[in-house]
């Protein structure tokens, strides 16, 4: 009997990612027709289903620039809990950003970009993007802290998840808005990589020099 990773996706489960598929395809309406004259009804007929249907796959119609987030919280944790004896916090996360990058280029699409242009200009959009980063940032810091209680209290661990975070939304911001920055998928991704790392190499340090101290 096949163990459920190794279960062959069912029919019913491609319909359900090629219906999701459509909806996000959809977002494309924001751009043509801006956000606020893009209705749920609009993005539902896009993807040639029901308003009711749309609602089973995002909560709202916000949400929908949100595709992801979810996916990328669950690698951060899985990466924290696949913590070897001589991790160190700080390299934790940008191995999780890695494991992300491995499996989609979605940080570094077109939805990425929208996501960007309309929470610069669009208050909702906005409000949900620091909802979503403050609600990542309690969860991975709480799992970071578990996973090195003698490393870190919670208000550490909450400095480095924010540093992370935010070192990828700064990366993020001005990387996206390069003309040619949907040319190259991994390109960007390699550099939004390089430039988290650095950011976080501060804190690599002093973690090791704590650790040799100790020692």
């Amino acid at each position: 009997m096949d163990c459920v990773g190794n279960r062959p996706t069912s029919h019913r489960e491609r319909k359900r990612e090629r219906t999701r598929q459509a909806i996000l395809d959809a977002a494309d309406l924001f751009e043509r027709r801006g956000y606020e004259g893009t209705t749920i009804a609009d993005i539902a007929a896009g993807a040639e289903i029901g308003t009711r249907t749309f609602f089973s796959y995002f909560a709202s119609k916000e949400a929908l620039l949100f595709p992801e987030s979810d996916a990328r919280v669950a690698a951060a944790v899985a990466a924290i809990d696949a913590c070897e004896p001589g991790d160190h916090p700080a390299d934790l996360l940008p191995r999780a950003l890695r494991d992300v990058h491995e499996t989609d280029t979605e940080m570094a699409g077109s939805m990425a970009r929208l996501r960007l242009r309309l929470a610069q200009s669009v208050p909702v959009v906005r409000g949900r993007a620091l909802r979503e980063q403050l609600d990542a940032q309690v969860q991975i810091a709480e799992r970071l802290q578990a996973a090195f209680p003698d490393e870190l209290d919670a208000v550490q661990a909450a400095a480095l998840v924010g540093a992370f975070i935010g070192a990828v939304a700064g990366a993020s911001q001005v990387l996206l808005a390069e003309p040619d920055a949907l040319a190259d998928p991994r390109r960007l991704q390699r550099r939004m990589r390089e430039a988290t790392e650095r950011a976080l190499r501060p804190f690599l340090k002093e973690f090791k020099e704590f650790k040799e101290f100790e020692e």
